[in-house]
């Protein structure tokens, strides 16, 4: 914005020097960015903002200037010479659609003589960059730059019947504008009218028929306030952009329309005219100044520091603002109208803190109390199950949701699927009904490359319908083939195996503390007869796992076993783990005591292991298979297995006997329970 610094003096007496103008001003955020002389006076090019069109005139940024330097702004005076006719009798204004017009002013000057300006408005007018035109137009412009309030010239004789109407424009409407271009108007844009054609089109540019030309005697002033969308919009469509609509798109100042009226008509009264007695002024909603209430105590927590509060009134009441004091500390602000940027107290804590000086608020960052986010307990569990797979040797993979209905059917799930209605393509129409589809692809693309151990896991969504609704279910995937570590010249590499999945399932349980859970022998869809296993804690199936079935492996090319698992991560982490225990470990001596059996081979661990956790053992720290084989040596259909008891007392040595007494019951349950043949030295103990 282009701002003149004789014209500044019209309003604010200002005396400084140039630099130390221009340093105020960059202190205030009313960045200078160049200036140059020209015709003796300086003319400065003043950064402005898109929400504060109350700078883009000399008024905005005088008061600006009154309030840094403590002056008054100075009075304005605008004489008129009224003829005895009222405006209303000259003309009459209509207001058609209030939404996009909500005030509009006139003023009627007759015998107007229309030509040159006087040398004191032609420098005004070049100041800014313009070439004067007549006395009239310039006069237009004066009162823009000035106030920055837009306003324009009709000639009165040129309005058919003498009336003008604020409306939308008919579909197809043309004006030719002052640009002599022909402009074809929409629905949707508000334009100035006359009894039979538009004249105008509202806050963009008037058009050439009513246009003050060197003949015109009567000039109707229009003063208004036009919605900003409205005119960005049309603006925008037409293609035309002027310093009128340039500021009403920011949103004017509705307050002045009739003092920037007043305005024009008094300077046009200086070249022979007389001025109809009244403004008309059709306002219907009048519009309420916005009151934001101003506590001191806020003022310094956003700032940190403390500002007298005489400065605070002081500045705020130089800007415009209205305080009125409710109680110590506390005041009611009333907002003016040309500050359409100030909405809440920080926006008037703003304007202290401008005007204060940035420089004196301190720099160090007073103390900031952030209080922890509330627990997510979902996602931690996530976060230590992703934490203990990748301790097992296992990586975490990514996939879409998206699948190929193909594919997904060959795991019959017997989930009915949801289908996606807008899909990229065929192959991912539907959304994944189990993760297992995703992580064989990934299998798959990694042996291609030359994998050869891999071992994956996903966590995420499978979604399905369930009672007429769709469903997302959290679960956890996860698939071994292959090498389990890297190749090693000291040892043989171990394969992926049953008991390598199972194990990992079994850590992730315990280190979840989702105890007691179990294993079942039971078949599933998508593993291999006889070769899986279900996971349940406390009696409820959580997932399943095992060998993944020949025709799934051969549906992806896929050679060997793959063994994977399944489970439904949505039911366990609704179930309330274990809580946790601390127990010190035993400064004494565990006993242990071995004893093999011959089992039936249907017999398993899972079964022994409940069978004496009933006992409820009070010393027993723990058990656990350490031998087993079967050969010719042992009867057809049996096996010998090899426990190994520990038992621990937390506060002495056990004795023999005590041991002993437990053990005994522990092989007589066994016994019975299974018939369990103990063996003793080699021999079998009928």
């Amino acid at each position: 914005m282009k701002i003149s610094l004789d014209w500044l003096k019209d309003f604010v007496d200002i005396d400084l020097s140039l630099s130390v103008l221009i340093n105020r001003l960059d202190m205030i955020g009313m960045m200078v960015e160049e200036w140059e002389e020209k015709d003796s006076d300086i003319i400065l090019d003043i950064e402005t903002y898109a929400n504060r069109p109350d700078t883009l005139g000399h008024l905005g940024i005088a008061r600006e200037i009154a309030a840094a330097l403590g002056l008054k702004m100075k009075k304005q005076e605008w004489p008129l010479v009224e003829l005895e006719q009222k405006t209303s009798e000259l003309c009459d204004v209509q207001i058609r659609d209030a939404d996009l017009c909500p005030r509009y002013t006139g003023i009627v000057v007759k015998g107007v003589k229309v030509g040159p300006s006087p040398d004191w408005l032609r420098k005004r007018i070049e100041a800014m960059g313009l070439k004067p035109i007549n006395n009239v137009v310039d006069v237009s412009n004066y009162v823009l730059f000035s106030t920055s309030h837009p306003i324009h010239a009709f000639d009165l004789a040129k309005l058919a019947g003498r009336k003008v109407i604020i409306r939308r424009a008919k579909a197809g409407e043309v004006i030719r504008t002052l640009e002599e271009e022909d402009v074809i108007l929409t629905s949707d844009m508000l334009v100035i009218a006359d009894e039979e054609r538009p004249v105008a089109i509202a806050g963009v540019i008037g058009g050439l028929k009513s246009s003050v030309q060197g003949t015109t005697q009567d000039v109707f002033i229009e003063s208004a306030y036009f919605n900003p969308v409205s005119v960005r919009k049309t603006s925008k469509k037409t293609g035309i952009s002027t310093d009128a609509s340039y500021r009403f798109e920011r949103e004017a100042d509705i307050s002045f329309p009739p003092q920037a009226a007043l305005m024009a008509a008094s300077i046009l009264t200086q070249f022979g005219g007389k001025v109809s007695k009244g403004i008309m002024d059709v306002y219907p909603k009048p519009k309420k100044e916005k009151t934001v209430i101003l506590r001191y105590q806020r003022v310094f927590g956003l700032l940190g520091l403390e500002i007298d509060e005489k400065f605070t009134e002081k500045t705020l009441s130089h800007l415009g603002f209205r305080l009125e004091a409710q109680r110590k500390g506390v005041w009611q602000v009333k907002v003016p109208h040309f500050r359409v940027d100030v909405e809440r107290e920080a926006d008037l804590i703003e304007e202290i803190a401008r005007f204060y000086g940035y420089d004196k608020i301190p720099v160090h960052f007073p103390p900031l109390r952030v209080p922890e986010p509330p627990l997510d307990e979902k996602r931690e569990k996530i976060e230590k199950t992703r934490q203990l797979l990748f301790n097992h040797g296992f990586d975490e993979v990514l996939n879409f949701s998206f699948a190929d209905p193909e594919r997904e059917a060959s795991f019959q799930t017997g989930r009915e699927a949801v289908e996606i209605r807008n899909p990229i393509s065929q192959k991912a129409s539907i959304l994944r009904t189990t993760l297992l589809g995703g992580l064989l692809d990934n299998l798959v693309w990694n042996r291609n490359r030359g994998a050869e151990g891999i071992h994956l896991f996903e966590i995420g969504n499978i979604y399905f319908w369930q009672k007429k609704k769709t469903h997302e279910q959290l679960t956890l995937a996860v698939v071994a083939t292959g090498p389990i570590g890297p190749a090693h010249w000291q040892r043989k590499t171990k394969e992926a195996d049953f008991f390598h999945l199972k194990g990992a399932l079994e850590s992730l349980m315990s280190y979840l503390r989702y105890e007691p859970f179990s294993f079942k022998k039971t078949n599933h869809i998508f593993f291999e007869e006889d070769s899986s296993l279900a996971l349940a804690q406390k009696g409820e199936t959580i997932g399943h796992f095992g060998l993944l079935k020949k025709g799934l492996r051969d549906r992806y090319s896929i050679d060997g076993p793959v063994w994977a698992a399944e489970l439904n991560l949505e039911v366990l982490f609704k179930k309330k783990p274990q809580s946790f225990q601390y127990v010190p470990v035993t400064r004494f001596p565990t006993v242990t005591r071995d004893v093999s059996f011959i089992a039936g081979q249907d017999v398993t661990f899972q079964d022994i292991k409940e069978a004496v956790e009933k006992l409820s053992l009070p010393y027993l720290a723990s058990f656990d298979i350490y031998d087993l084989f079967s050969g010719s040596s042992i009867p057809k259909g049996k096996t010998s297995l090899s426990l190994r008891f520990e038992y621990s007392h937390p506060e002495r040595t056990l004795k023999a006997q005590e041991v002993d007494k437990l053990q005994k019951k522990v092989i007589d349950t066994l016994k019975k329970s299974f018939n369990f043949l103990l063996r003793e030295g080699g021999k079998i103990d009928k």
